[in-house]
């Protein structure tokens, strides 16, 4: 009778084992689309079509033509056209503050949110394998204690079946966490080139923005 609640209760754990494998791979991988969607969203496709985008701006800007700057930025959703109408909005306050808020802008608006979406995925890398650690453990003590009851014989089919759990829970958490390794370091290019476009843009910018604050007082 023990036994057999024995073997209940490692088949409800190896089922347990499995469905959390599957939960955070599932988790993981809705991370790495949203980070992905998140990346692709905030950026320009090129560098030049934001050169086109910056060439408008700074013939507004040239021109003193803060309201124009406004209208051209309004309703777009990548992060460059947002901190532009952001600073823009804010020029009364001065060159400096208007900077500031453009950049907590930026900093609360995109890369908070992803460095949370990138943290889960950190934890989903770090928990797959131990949860498959976890899962062989459990095997192999459900091996042993097959092979510990000297007045039973051995089933070969429970034994193998208990070693395999042991081995299929560790394999399922390495190709869970090994794939999103690759996904995320992709991911981090990625955001690192989104980094840079839009920090060449906002040198751009803050050029031309200093310019027109001179021109126009700052109205």
């Amino acid at each position: 009778m023990s036994m057999m609640l024995a073997y209940s209760l490692f088949n409800i754990i190896a089922d347990a084992t499995y469905g959390a494998l599957a939960a955070v791979a599932l988790w993981g991988l809705y991370c790495i689309v949203v980070i992905w969607n998140r990346v692709k969203q905030k950026r320009f496709r090129n560098e030049a079509q934001q050169d086109a985008f910056m060439e408008d701006v700074e013939q507004m800007l040239n021109a003193g033509d803060f309201d124009g700057v406004t209208e051209y930025c309004e309703g777009d959703t990548r992060a460059l056209p947002q901190m532009i109408d952001m600073a823009v909005s804010n020029r009364q306050r001065g060159l400096q503050q208007a900077r500031k808020f453009m950049m907590d802008r930026f900093q609360r608006d995109v890369m908070s949110d992803l460095d949370y979406r990138l943290s889960w995925v950190g934890t989903v890398i770090k928990s797959a394998p131990m949860i498959g650690l976890f899962g062989t453990v459990f095997g192999m003590m459900g091996a042993f204690e097959s092979l510990s009851d000297p007045s039973q014989d051995v089933d070969p089919a429970k034994l193998a079946g208990d070693i395999r759990v042991a081995l299929v829970t560790t394999a399922s958490g390495l190709a869970i966490a090994i794939p999103l390794m690759i996904m995320v370091a992709n991911i981090n290019i990625k955001i690192a080139k989104m980094e840079d476009l839009i920090g060449s843009g906002l040198g751009r910018f803050i050029d031309a923005f200093k310019a027109g604050l001179a021109k126009t007082g700052g109205r």
